[in-house]
């Protein structure tokens, strides 16, 4: 009966190409972590390769005024979204009718986003346009510092203590204004860009008991690499601009753990698998220009304000743990149907740079904890569904239809997607008894999303996006 369903033929191609990038799911979301090469009959082995090209772009915000967080449409940003690829590998074989070994390599997390053009998110290096825009007309480059040292003035002769902390606040404003003016000319022409990889390697051991062998318990640890690159560019981050950070690669380790089911004579697979957080400690080299220009103003030599400025550190990332739920069975002798749910709740994920934070705490705006860099308000959910059909002996063609829920919106300006809508196709051609190749693509609608600042500033609004993937992959089966 098991031969009836010809599951080699059936094996559907689209949904081993897992939905990627942080373009088209949600937070930092990229190969969806499968694991459904360890469920093959066999020996098995498997290369993917996954091409991600797509289409984000909006307005950004005409208001650059710190203190004032309302949006209003201005100008385009262009598309912020780098094309991007990545690659999986998965091998397993049966140690006998009981035991599985298997190991799977995977890029599970990244971001890859720059703004380029004329938006607020590139520095302009324009001092006096910046001071007139930061302060929405009222002051210029040729006012500003008088109109400072006549409130320093102010306060030294008022003798109400109450309306002396008001102009002392108007100078923090002011002088502000002239440091975010001051950073942006420093890194004219420069654009906002993040770039985010990550490596997983993954060992797993299953045991299958049960009558007919038909449960299976697995696991094993998970090694997992990271690191990150940023830069803040253009007046739309305010005090911000200028920001620069590069964490240096970490690996650290945590695990997978899981049971499924099957059953043969219907084609039927079922997996639930658990993936743990891990905690990564990074070095992480920050440059914040406001934080120096502070220090220079409060009467610090250039040395104490470049020490200021840069900063060297440990801090911690931790990864999200995950749940995905893998379904497969034949509805008859050449068809089958697949199902696929994946949660992450990325709500429980930050990033927090020391020297971000402390220039966010000493603002005294942001309470004990200051800002987080990048933060995401809501748990993902993504499902796919899909059929695949035998149409010769050794040809089999598939389609998916999919969805994503996003991590929220407003979300970070650095990925401003809320989740999205795909269809799918692929195909699978056995080329010998035991090599196939299958090849696919899915065409996405991206949700419509504003991107903000850890601030809750909206900087930018983002409509009416899409993208596609591509993916090819060569697997090797015998049973």
């Amino acid at each position: 009966m098991r031969a009836t369903f010809h599951l080699k033929t059936l094996a559907v191609a689209i949904a081993t190409i897992s939905v990627a990038s942080m373009t088209n799911a949600a937070g930092l979301d990229r190969s969806g972590q499968d694991v459904t090469a360890f469920f093959q009959d066999g020996t098995y082995a498997e290369a993917v390769y996954t091409y991600i090209d797509a289409d984000v772009s909006g307005k950004d915000s005409a208001n650059n005024v710190p203190s004032s967080n309302t949006y209003v449409e201005g100008g385009d940003t262009g598309d912020i979204a780098e094309a991007y690829d990545f690659f999986r590998y998965g091998v397993k074989t049966d140690i006998n009718d009981t035991f599985s070994i298997g190991i799977l390599y995977d890029e599970p997390f990244g971001a890859a986003a720059e703004y380029t053009g004329d938006s607020n998110f590139v520095s302009k290096g324009d001092q006096n346009a910046s001071i007139q825009q930061l302060t929405n007309g009222q002051f210029n480059g040729a006012t500003l510092g008088p109109t400072i040292d006549a409130l320093k003035d102010q306060a030294a002769a008022e003798p109400d203590a109450e309306v002396r902390a008001g102009i002392v606040q108007q100078i923090t404003n002011l002088s502000t204004v002239g440091a975010i003016a001051q950073a942006e000319a420093g890194n004219a022409g420069e654009n906002t860009n993040v770039e985010v990889r990550s490596q997983s390697l993954t060992g797993l051991l299953g045991m299958k008991f049960g009558a007919n062998k038909n449960f299976q318990v697995y696991g094993g640890p998970v090694a997992q690499r990271i690191q990150a690159d940023t830069k803040l560019r253009g007046l739309a981050y305010g005090p911000a601009t200028g920001y620069t950070s590069t964490s240096n690669p970490d690996m650290d380790y945590g695990y997978i753990a899981g049971v499924s089911f099957s059953k043969p004579e219907i084609a039927l697979k079922a997996a639930l698998t658990y993936r743990s957080e891990i905690d990564h400690d990074i070095q992480i080299s920050e440059t914040y220009p406001l934080a120096g220009l502070r220090a220079l103003g409060a009467g610090a030599s250039p040395a104490q304000a470049e020490a200021a400025a840069n900063r060297s550190s440990d801090y911690e990332i931790t990864t999200p743990k995950s749940v995905n739920f893998d379904f497969q069975t034949g509805i008859n002798p050449t068809t089958l149907a697949t199902a696929k749910v994946r949660w992450v709740p990325w709500s429980d994920f930050v990033i927090t740079p020391p020297l971000y934070n402390a220039v966010s705490i000493s603002s005294g705006l942001y309470g004990d904890d200051g800002l987080d860099l990048v933060e995401y308000e809501d748990d993902q959910w993504q499902v796919e569904l899909g059929l695949a059909k035998r149409v010769a002996p050794a040809l089999a063609i598939s389609g998916t239809v999919g969805w994503d829920s996003g991590a929220g919106d407003p979300t970070t300006s650095l990925g401003p997607v809320d989740g999205y809508y795909s269809v799918g196709l692929g195909a699978k051609y056995n080329v010998t008894k035991n090599w196939a190749v299958s090849a696919g693509g899915k065409y996405l609608w991206f949700g419509d999303a504003q991107g903000a600042l850890p601030t809750d500033k909206i900087v930018a609004d983002f409509q009416d996006n899409d993208g596609y993937i591509a993916g090819v992959k060569l697997s090797y089966q015998a049973q």
